[in-house]
């Protein structure tokens, strides 16, 4: 599929989706999203891909926010449905993919970007890395899962902090609060990225769906029984049976 805003490119078990709008720092509009969600149902369909990247083109920005053109002039009716579809074609679809997700935050990673890259499974930065959440400056509050994934990964005191002052942070500040995993010269980041993507890539893709689907359910009523639930499904799938296997014939998995 040609696709307008975004570009594709597939190296060994990874897929790298590079977010092409640079005129306007890669920020996000209706079709850019409408375009990711539908790159990532089909790279989830795709037995050949293990991990997926998710990277802005260039140098100066992940994802600089959302199109703000394009609804300035809503309503309420219209703007939460906005929220609401973005949601659910694009950010939870993210957040419950059966693959692993990287965000590799090249620059500003804004508002919707912010937002973007938490919906990921893991956040790598480049040095220099802005991130933040100035939706408070519009009159508004993050519509696209900011005000509930940001306590969950660096407390509710912080996240209050950086939505309540609408103040960037940087890649160094984002780590120390565990908002990233880890930081790189803009040179690695994308090398180090795919170094990570490779590693996970040799493990069991049945394990990994399960564990990402465990781990989403952490802290909720059902997270133990979820995690229970799932590791005995796993005793009757082929990547148990292989992987326990190999360790006892001393060999990697083959998986």
């Amino acid at each position: 599929m040609n696709y307008q805003n975004i570009i594709i490119e597939r190296e060994n078990r990874t897929a790298v989706i590079s977010i092409n709008r640079p005129a306007s720092l890669n920020a996000l509009n209706g079709e850019t999203i409408r375009e990711l969600s539908e790159a990532f149902e089909r790279l989830n369909n795709d037995g050949e891909i293990r991990v997926i990247i998710l990277t802005g083109s260039g140098e100066k920005s992940f994802v600089a926010g959302a199109d703000i053109k394009e609804f300035s002039d809503f309503g309420t009716a219209a703007a939460e449905e906005l929220s609401r579809n973005g949601q659910e074609i694009l950010f939870n679809k993210i957040e419950n993919l059966g693959k692993p997700v990287i965000a590799a935050v090249n620059g500003f990673a804004l508002g919707g970007g912010l937002e973007l890259a938490m919906a990921c499974h893991i956040r790598y930065a480049s040095e220099n890395a802005k991130l933040g959440l100035p939706e408070v400056t519009l009159g508004l509050i993050p519509g696209y899962g900011g005000t509930q994934r940001l306590p969950q990964l660096v407390g509710k005191g912080l996240a209050n902090e950086m939505i309540f002052s609408a103040k960037m942070i940087s890649a160094t500040r984002a780590q120390e609060i565990g908002l990233v995993n880890e930081v790189f010269s803009l040179e690695d980041l994308l090398p180090k990225t795919k170094e990570l993507a490779t590693a996970i890539s040799r493990n069991s893709p049945m394990g990994i769906a399960k564990a990402i689907e465990a781990v989403n359910q952490a802290g909720t009523p059902g997270g133990f029984e979820t995690e229970m639930r799932s590791f005995g499904e796993l005793f009757e799938m082929a990547d148990k049976k292989e992987g326990v296997s190999a360790f006892l014939e001393k060999r990697k998995p083959n998986f």
